[in-house]
């Protein structure tokens, strides 16, 4: 026995040589590889994992990491190989505790694993059902189809208007387009509230179209700078609105109003543009249509009214939107229930389409339909956006959050079908259909997607596929477990699980619970009232392991939560197999739950990999200098550690980062310092975690837990250090080959085995 850094360390034996099998991913993972795949994959996620199309879940991982880490750790080809063959990994007992969209648990049930997923919240647990369990593709399309048909028939010709081009009455509206409206306290005028009179940009239009601030015509120029009077009425163009800083001065009497007022409800809106589709005139049209409603379009508008008002709705919820650091902005702008923030035609077309998918007699059937429904209401509702840029409608999770405006966009509901499952514009039921079919068809035949040069090629991964029974035939099964309830909780055999794989929960993240309620509220109207999982009448619950204010739940609450879920799941593990996670954050601080976790688990982080998992361009991380990179921490009860990896000192540290950062270079990524940071957190955590494993006492409270971590952390070089370190190696473009000279190792201690 040798000893080294206060641990223990012995010369590897035939028996530990063996054992080097049982920790592939250290020795294996490919990250630059691997980084390119999931690099690629971020930027469109839906083309390379057609299966994250069967709902909207959050801030899901890209599947080729998780495929790439489960093939390094059981495959018995070079990943590289493994990546794009067919892959039979049968027998093999994979976990998420967190199963959140299902990502892990999908790859894992994709080559052959059997798979037991549990989530706290009843809109994951819907969700990863949907995705996983088999569906006959041509009942489905048969029922959407009749379904789609039905709504044409009933309130079809809400959606229809008069083409300014060629005087068709039947082209398509795209989206209406409303603005938040205020009355005047002093004189009584309704006004508008434009934030800005600019409608569309001469991106994807040939000109600027300015709304006129006096009568409200469409008008096309080619210089927002210098945009001239109105073609109607000669009043002056301008961009900018009077709305801002919730201030707006009525235009009549000059009296200064702010908003919004909680106590006088939500404000109202007015119809003031549409954008439209004509198939006669299309052909010959260059960009898009646009027109002011005339008075149709406004009295298709109010026959809507009519229509909700004469017949009681039976599956428009009534749920109040309960307090909560998200749902408080609602309150602020005057929302007390879920049907306030839908205008009275989208009403009336989910009140009809619920009606129809709850005739449906085919179980899983209708629960796609229900599972279509609750993903079409992030585009059918009042606080969706319009992109005056993309000319496109964002839906109401377009950022994580509930963004409310003063432009709204209402999108058509049936949706236009452009004929080879293609759509006009988005939101609506043809563009849910064909995302749904293509997200399942995806289970039948996945693919990858290989590419060379700028060419890419779909490669079918024929013996792979997605699902509990494969192709209905109920020959071929894999064993699927989803749990709707918390992992510590789990009754899970000892040594029964061969990996757990997953994404738990960042502290102080999006609030998941708050903003699925908006769907929720509608599913669980339409879903089988006897299930148990959807008895509760919020997503939200006090063991969710996010930061929340309203709550009270704080970083205690969120260490102990995730300590106990480890520990759980560290208990069924198998000797020296993997508890996989993903993680990142801004804040250093908010890694020292993440140590605690695995310290009480009785766990070691053997290694730590750095992989994108954000699209840069995404709309909450756009600008704002936030990482799009994780760290992947690999951790195992028993194994070894390489000497290189227990670094002390900054220039030790420097080195790891600067092979991350070639990696994740040669891999295509640009790192930021966001990612830099985040990656030196990932270290400097598996450092505290092995300098504290062989003295941890579990039985120590959550905040003198913490406070260890911290302690331990200060005694490590300072992240600034470290970024300054690298700073001087890159200007001196110094390759990690000499600095490693520059660091005495004893080269005859490779390994700590712990």
């Amino acid at each position: 026995m040798l000893a080294c850094d206060g641990h223990s360390i012995k010369i590897a034996t035939s028996t530990e040589k063996a054992y080097n099998l049982l920790m592939p991913i250290e020795q294996h993972f490919d990250i630059p590889f691997i980084s390119a795949l999931a690099l690629r994959e971020k930027q469109i996620q839906q083309n390379y994992r057609p299966i994250i199309a069967v709902h909207k879940w959050f801030a899901r991982r890209p599947g080729t990491l998780f495929r790439g880490l489960l093939l390094a750790e059981y495959g018995n080809q070079p990943l590289k190989e493994a990546f794009f063959s067919a892959n039979n990994l049968k027998g093999i007992n994979i976990a998420d505790p967190f199963m959140g969209g299902g990502t892990p648990l999908i790859e894992a049930n994709r080559v052959g694993c059997n798979v037991i997923g549990f989530d706290i919240n009843p809109m994951a647990w819907w969700i990863v059902n949907r995705e996983i369990e088999h569906l006959d593709l041509v009942a489905y399309r048969s029922a959407a189809t009749t379904l789609t048909n039905s709504l044409e028939q009933q309130i079809g010709s809400l959606y229809r208007t008069t083409c300014q081009k060629c005087e068709c009455a039947d082209a398509h509206v795209k989206y209406f387009l409303w603005v938040k409206t205020l009355d005047c306290r002093h004189c009584g005028r309704n006004f508008d509230l434009f934030p800005g009179y600019l409608l569309s940009e001469d991106r994807r239009h040939p000109e600027n179209i300015l709304i006129c601030p006096e009568c409200g015509d469409l008008n096309g120029v080619a210089d927002r700078k210098k945009p001239g009077v109105c073609s109607s009425c000669r009043h002056p163009l301008i961009t900018e609105g009077p709305a801002r800083r919730n201030r707006c001065t009525c235009p009549d009497c000059a009296t200064v109003h702010t908003y919004p007022d909680h106590t006088s409800g939500p404000l109202r809106h007015r119809m003031f543009a549409l954008e439209y589709h004509c198939r006669s005139c299309k052909p010959t049209h260059k960009g898009r249509f646009f027109k002011k409603p005339d008075k149709d379009d406004l009295d298709r508008y109010a026959k809507a009214e009519t229509l909700l008002a004469a017949d009681a709705t039976r599956f428009v919820p009534d749920d109040p939107i309960l307090p909560g650091d998200e749902s408080d902005r609602l309150h602020r702008w005057g929302y007390r229930q879920y049907r306030e923030m839908f205008n009275d035609r989208q009403l009336l077309g989910l009140e009809s389409s619920c009606r129809a998918i709850s005739a449906e007699p085919d179980e899983r059937v209708r629960n796609a339909l229900i599972t279509n429904l609750s993903d079409l209401l992030r585009y059918q509702n009042m606080l969706c956006r319009y992109d005056t840029m993309a000319l496109k409608s964002l839906d109401i999770f377009s950022v994580h959050g509930f963004p409310v405006g003063l432009i709204q966009c209402e999108s058509n509901l049936l949706g236009i079908a452009n004929g080879g499952g293609v759509s006009v514009g988005s939101g609506g039921w043809s563009n849910i259909i064909e995302k749904y079919h293509k997200a399942k068809s995806y289970c039948i035949v996945p693919f990858e997607t290989r590419v060379t040069g700028t060419r890419k090629v779909q490669v079918p991964i024929s013996g792979e596929w997605i699902g509990d029974v494969r192709n209905g035939n109920g020959t071929e099964r894999k064993e699927v477990q989803l749990i709707c309830g918390s992992a510590t909780l789990a009754d899970l055999a000892t040594n029964s699980l061969d990996g757990v794989f997953t994404d738990p929960p960042y502290f102080g993240n999006v609030q998941y619970a708050e903003l699925m309620d908006f769907c929720y509220v509608w599913l669980r109207k339409l879903a089988a009232s006897s299930d148990p999982a959807l008895q509760a009448l919020s997503t939200r619950n006090a063991d969710e392991l996010t930061g929340n204010t309203n709550m009270e739940r704080g970083i205690d609450h969120f260490t102990s939560g995730l300590a106990a879920v480890f520990s759980n799941m560290a208990h069924a593990l198998k000797s020296g197999r993997p508890l996989v996670f993903t993680y990142h954050h801004n804040r250093l601080d908010a890694y020292f739950p993440v140590a605690v976790a695995i310290l009480d688990a009785g766990l070691v982080c053997t290694t730590t990999l750095p992989c994108p998992s954000e699209m840069g361009a995404s709309i909450h991380i756009s600008g704002t200098g936030s990482s799009v990179v994780d760290t992947v921490f690999i951790c195992r009860s028993t194994g070894k550690i390489t000497r290189r990896l227990l670094a002390q000192t900054t220039m030790e540290f420097t080195l790891l980062l600067t092979k991350d950062l070639e990696h994740l270079r040669e891999g295509g990524l640009t790192p930021t310092r966001g990612d830099i940071r985040c990656i030196i957190f990932g270290h400097l955590i598996r450092m505290s975690i092995w300098n504290l494993h062989s003295t941890w006492d579990a039985g120590l409270s959550s905040p003198q837990k913490l406070a260890m971590a911290a302690r331990l952390v200060a005694t490590l070089p300072h992240p600034d250090e470290i970024e300054s370190s690298l700073r001087r190696e890159e200007a001196t473009e110094l390759q990690l080959v000499a600095n490693e000279e520059r660091v005495t190792y004893d080269a005859s201690i490779e390994e700590i085995y712990f």
